[in-house]
């Protein structure tokens, strides 16, 4: 999704379904655009985590295996995407206001 620069906009566990098959599928692409901002799809990743944590505690160590995943499917710009990921955790989900 991010490869083809789309920002979900609310990627959360309940928005993912798991096929019998073990494929994933995202649903709810209400709140998403296409937007090849860095800091969009760390927010999303960002979301994605703190969803781990919160509702599946039991499974928030999965979440670096989604990052591995992540950036072997983003090879060209999950760097950036990465570090930004890092300065949103830093900060939490709100960006800095200026002015």
């Amino acid at each position: 999704m991010h490869f083809y620069n789309v920002f979900h906009g609310d990627l959360t566990t309940s928005n993912i379904l798991l096929k019998e098959d073990g494929t994933l599928i995202l649903i709810d692409f209400g709140l998403s655009r296409f937007n090849p901002s860095n800091e969009d799809k760390a927010v999303d990743l960002y979301v994605l985590e703190r969803a781990f944590v919160s509702t599946h505690s039991y499974y928030a160590d999965l979440f670096p295996a989604i990052i591995d995943g992540y950036t072997e499917a983003n090879k060209s710009g999950y760097q950036a995407v990465i570090n930004q990921f890092q300065n949103v955790r830093a900060r939490g989900r709100k960006r800095l206001m200026v002015g």
